[in-house]
C-alpha cells in the first residue's frame, strides 16, 4: 500500500472514513480539507461525456455539457475493430480531461440476453469473448490518457424492468461462460480504475453486497486490485456492503449510511481493518485522478467530429445487397429520401448516455450537402407511430418518381431507453405500412436501418437493400452517405444474432420476468450458441456482414494435430479480396468440441481479426489458442476443465458461414463429469421454441428454485416500490408526489429528449425501491423519515405519523 495512504488513515477520523465511502453529491467524491484530501469528478459515458452542469436535477438527466456524441457500444461492437474502440477511448479521455472529470462510467458491457432490453444500445453483443475484447480496447484508450474507467454493470444486469429489486436466477456454468467472462477478459488485460456492481440481486443476494462476486471472484480469482463502487442508488443494506467489498456509494449527499458504518465499527459489527482497506482503494482513485488533471487540457472538436464518422462509417452493417443495388451513384440518378428519421437522425439511446452533440448532420442534411439529386417525403412520424394516409401517398409518389427510394425507418426514442424494456421486436406499425406501400410500387428500395437492437422485418424479402446504422452517434448523417454511395466500404458484422420473430429466441419465455425473480432458463444457450445449436433459422446470424468486394478464406493450417489442455495451439489462415474494391473482413475463429460428454453450444468464438486488404491482395491471419479456448465451467469442481477429444477449428465470416475447418485433438485430465445421469433433454438438444421444465432447469441450477413471490413477508419494507406501496391509499399520495417532483425540469421543455427523459422517469420511478429514493434525494428523504412511513403504509399510523414529524424536524435542522 502507498506510504501516503497509510499516512493518511493513520490521521482520519472513525467519521471521516465513513463518510468518505460515499459520494458528496451526484458526481463528486467527499474532500477531508484538512489533510488535503480533494474531491474528484466521476461523469457518465461510455460513448460520449455526459457532464452535467452544477445545480441539475439530482437524479442525473438534464442537459449536459456539450461533447463528441460517438456511436453507441451497440454500433461500435459491430464493427469488430478494437483499434477503433481504443481510438475513441482515447477521445473521449481527452474530453473528460478538459472538463475536469478523473473517471468515465464506462463501458457497459452486460451481455444481451435477450433483444427487448432497454438498455441493449449500451452493450457490445450477446458474445461475452467479443464483448471482452471491446472492453478492453476501451479501458486501454481512456486509461492511457489518465482517466479512469468504471466497468459495468457488475454483474447479470440483462433487463431494465424491476431492475432495482429483481433476482437474477442464473445457474453457475451460464454465470461464468457467458455473463462474467466479459468482465473477466477486461478486468484481467486493462485493469480497469473501478468495477460498478449492479443493482440487482444475483442468486438471491443483491449484487452490492455480493461476497461471491465482488470478494470471491472479482478480488481474489481475478486478482482485482481497484475500487468497487455502486451504481447510482444501488445499495441494499451498506455495512454489509463494505463487508463484501463495496468501497464507494454513489450518489451521496446523505448521512444516514455513513452513520451505519460508523455504528458497526463502534459495535464490532465491522473491523476498522475491513474499513481501513475500503477507504484505502477510494484514496488511491483519487490520488490517481487528482494526478492527472490537466487544467490546459484541450480537443479539436472538428477532428473529433471526424473520428465519430469515422466509427459510424467502420461500425455499419450490410445486411442486403439484392443484385448489387449498392452502391448507388451520384450521376444520372434521382433519389427518393423517406422517413421522419431523415431529418431527425436519431443517432443515440435514451438515459443515462444521453450526450449533448457538439454538432449532429442529419441524412437529409448529408444528401444536401454531397450534392445528391433528391426529392424528400416525410412518410411517417416517428412520434406517434400511427399511420397518416396522406404522408404514405406523398412518399408512394415520390417513389415512383425516383430511381431508387431510400427509407430512413428505425425504432423511436420513445422505444428503447434506460429503465424500461422494450414491448416488442417490432417498428412502428407506420414505418411498416409505409415500407409494404412503396415496395409495392417501387422495385428498388433500400432501407437505412436506425435503433439499438433488432427488430422483425416482415418486408425483407419486398426490399432490395437494408444497410443498419445502429445508433451512430453525431456524424450519422454523413457516414450514411458515404456508405450508400461507395466512398466507403462497409464492413461491420452483427455483433448479436437477428432472429426471424421474437419467438425464435430462447429467453423470449422468460423475458422481462418480475417482479420478483427472472430465471435464465436457457442457461449458457444465449444467441448464436442457441441458434445454431437448436438450428433455428436466423434473419441474419451472430457475425454476419456484406461487402462491396468478395474474400476468399484459404490454407487453414495448425501447428500442432494433438496437444496438451496446457499447451498450445497456433492457428493461421490466408484471405484474399477477390473483388475489386478495397475492403475489410472480419475473420472470425470458432471452436466446436465434438465429442463432449456436457452439454455445449454447437460452437463459440474464440478469435477474430480484422483485415484490410486492397483487390487481389492475400495476407495470413494468425492466431494462439490457449487452454481456456478449449475449456468450459466444471459447476462440480468449481474450475474450468477441458475434456478430453476432438476439436474442430472452423474458420468462416459468420458463425453460419464456415469456409475453413481442421481438427485438433486435445488431452484433457480426468475428472467426475457434471450432470451425469441426470435428465435433462432440454440442455442437450436444445428445442424449438425453447422450453426448460422447472426439474431439469432446478438440476441444472444445482438447488431448488427461488419463490416467484414478491414479498416473504406481508409488510411493506425499504425494498418495496413506489408501485407496491401504491397499493394504499397513503402511498399513492406518496407514489404521485414523488412522481410530479421529479419530471419537474421536463414540464416545460418541448424538445424530443425531455419528452423522452420524461416518458423514462415515469415507467422507472414506480419500480424504484423506497431506499434507492432515499439514497438519491440529497438528504431531503431519509431512512428515518422512510422509518415514519412505512409504520403508516403498514397500518401503525400514529406512531408513523410521529415518527415521520420528528425525522423531518431533525432532518430540517441538520
Amino acid at each position: 500500500m502507498d506510504q501516503r495512504i497509510l499516512d493518511i488513515l493513520e490521521q482520519l477520523t472513525l467519521e471521516e472514513k465513513a463518510g468518505l465511502c460515499s459520494g458528496a453529491d451526484m458526481w463528486n467524491t467527499k474532500s477531508v480539507e484538512r489533510l488535503g484530501i480533494p474531491s474528484i469528478m466521476v461523469s457518465d459515458g461510455p460513448h460520449g461525456l455526459r457532464k452535467q452542469p452544477d445545480g441539475m436535477d439530482n437524479f442525473g438527466l438534464h442537459h449536459s455539457l456539450p461533447a463528441t456524441c460517438f456511436p453507441t457500444a451497440s454500433a461500435l461492437g459491430s464493427s469488430w475493430n478494437p483499434s477503433l474502440i481504443r481510438e475513441v477511448g482515447e477521445a473521449i479521455a481527452q474530453e473528460c480531461l478538459t472538463q475536469g472529470v478523473s473517471v468515465l462510467l464506462g463501458p457497459g458491457i452486460n451481455i444481451k440476453r435477450n433483444p427487448l432490453c432497454g438498455r441493449n444500445f449500451e452493450y457490445y453483443s450477446e458474445d461475452p469473448y467479443l464483448t471482452g475484447e471491446m472492453a478492453t480496447a476501451f479501458i486501454k484508450g481512456v486509461q492511457s490518457k489518465g482517466i479512469g474507467t468504471s466497468i459495468k454493470h457488475f454483474a447479470v444486469n440483462n433487463q431494465e424492468n424491476y431492475r432495482m429489486t429483481i433476482d437474477a436466477v442464473v445457474d453457475e456454468r451460464a454465470l461464468r461462460e457467458i455473463y462474467l467472462l466479459g468482465f473477466e477478459m477486461a478486468i484481467k488485460e486493462a485493469e480497469p480504475w473501478t468495477v460498478m456492481c449492479a443493482y440487482n440481486k444475483v442468486n438471491g443476494t443483491y449484487a452490492s453486497e455480493n461476497k461471491k462476486l465482488l470478494t470471491d471472484i472479482l478480488e481474489t480469482e481475478w486478482n482485482y486490485d481497484g475500487m468497487v463502487m455502486s451504481d447510482w442508488g444501488a445499495v441494499n443494506d451498506r455495512v454489509e456492503g463494505v463487508q463484501s467489498g463495496l468501497h464507494l456509494e454513489m450518489p451521496g449527499g446523505g448521512l444516514d449510511n455513513d452513520k451505519k458504518i460508523v455504528e458497526a465499527v463502534k459495535n464490532g459489527t465491522m473491523s476498522m481493518e475491513v474499513l481501513d482497506k475500503a477507504v484505502a482503494k477510494l484514496l488511491q482513485l483519487i490520488l490517481n485522478g487528482e494526478s492527472n488533471k490537466d487544467t490546459k487540457a484541450s480537443f479539436d472538436q472538428e477532428s473529433h467530429h471526424q473520428l465519430a464518422i469515422k466509427a459510424a462509417k467502420d461500425s455499419a452493417v450490410l445486411l442486403k445487397n439484392e443484385n448489387g443495388i449498392l452502391p448507388l451513384t451520384k450521376d444520372k440518378k434521382k433519389y427518393a429520401l423517406i422517413g421522419d428519421l431523415a431529418v431527425h437522425s436519431r443517432y443515440q439511446g435514451s438515459g443515462s448516455s444521453l450526450i449533448n452533440p457538439t454538432m449532429i448532420d442529419s441524412v437529409y442534411d448529408a444528401f444536401t450537402e454531397k450534392g445528391i439529386d433528391f426529392q424528400y417525403a416525410k412518410g411517417y412520424d416517428r412520434i406517434d407511430g400511427k399511420t397518416d394516409l396522406d404522408l404514405v401517398y406523398e412518399a408512394v409518389e415520390q417513389a415512383k418518381d425516383s430511381d431508387v427510394a431510400i427509407i430512413v425507418a428505425g425504432l423511436p426514442a420513445l422505444a428503447e431507453s434506460e429503465g424500461f424494456d422494450r414491448d416488442h421486436m417490432k417498428l412502428p406499425l407506420n414505418q411498416t405500412e409505409l415500407i409494404k406501400e412503396i415496395s409495392a410500387v417501387h422495385d428498388n428500395v433500400v432501407i437505412v436501418l436506425v435503433g439499438g437492437a433488432p427488430v422483425e422485418m416482415p418486408w425483407i424479402s419486398e426490399v432490395r437493400g437494408l444497410l443498419n446504422l445502429y445508433l451512430a452517434g453525431q456524424g450519422i448523417g454523413s457516414a450514411a452517405v458515404d456508405l450508400l454511395f461507395g466512398i466507403h466500404n462497409p464492413s461491420g458484422k452483427l455483433a448479436e444474432t437477428f432472429g426471424k420473430t421474437y419467438e425464435d429466441y430462447p429467453s423470449a419465455s422468460y423475458f422481462p420476468e418480475g417482479p420478483a425473480t427472472v430465471e435464465y432458463r436457457e442457461s449458457i444457450y444465449v444467441g448464436y450458441r442457441y441458434f445454431d445449436t437448436a438450428k433455428v433459422e436466423p434473419l441474419f446470424p451472430f457475425g454476419y456482414g456484406l461487402s462491396y468486394t468478395t474474400f476468399r478464406f484459404s490454407n487453414l493450417v495448425l501447428s500442432e494435430r494433438e496437444i496438451d489442455e496446457n499447451g498450445t495451439l497456433e492457428v493461421s489462415v490466408n484471405v484474399t479480396n477477390s473483388g475489386d474494391r478495397p475492403g475489410a473482413e472480419v475473420v472470425q475463429l470458432y471452436v466446436k468440441d465434438t465429442t463432449s460428454h456436457v452439454f455445449k453450444a454447437e460452437k463459440e468464438l474464440k478469435r477474430f481479426q480484422k483485415v484490410f486488404l486492397q483487390p487481389g491482395e492475400t495476407v495470413t491471419c494468425q492466431f494462439e489458442l490457449d487452454r481456456r479456448a478449449f475449456s468450459f465451467y466444471n459447476v462440480d469442481m468449481e474450475d474450468w476443465c477441458v475434456i478430453s477429444g476432438e476439436y474442430e477449428i472452423l474458420i468462416g465470416s459468420s458463425s453460419r458461414d464456415i469456409f475453413e475447418q481442421s481438427i485438433v485433438k486435445v488431452l484433457g485430465k480426468e475428472f467426475q463429469m457434471p450432470y451425469e445421469g441426470k435428465n435433462i433433454p432440454s440442455f442437450l438438444t436444445p428445442p424449438y421454441p425453447f422450453k426448460a421444465q422447472d426439474r431439469e432447469f432446478a438440476i441444472v441450477y444445482g438447488k431448488s428454485l427461488p419463490s416467484k413471490a414478491t414479498f416473504p413477508g406481508e409488510e411493506f419494507s425499504y425494498d418495496s416500490t413506489l408501485k407496491e406501496i401504491s397499493s394504499t391509499f397513503v402511498g399513492k399520495k406518496v407514489h404521485d408526489a414523488i412522481i410530479k417532483q421529479i419530471t419537474r425540469p421536463y414540464r416545460e421543455m418541448e424538445d424530443e429528449n425531455a419528452v423522452v427523459s420524461k416518458n423514462m422517469m415515469k415507467k422507472m420511478i414506480p419500480n424504484h425501491p423506497l431506499r434507492s429514493l432515499a439514497i438519491s434525494s440529497n438528504g431531503a428523504l431519509t431512512f428515518g423519515m422512510l422509518d415514519g412511513l412505512l409504520l403508516i403504509l403498514n397500518r401503525k399510523r400514529i406512531k408513523g405519523t410521529g415518527k415521520l414529524i420528528k425525522e423531518t424536524i431533525r432532518n430540517k435542522v441538520q
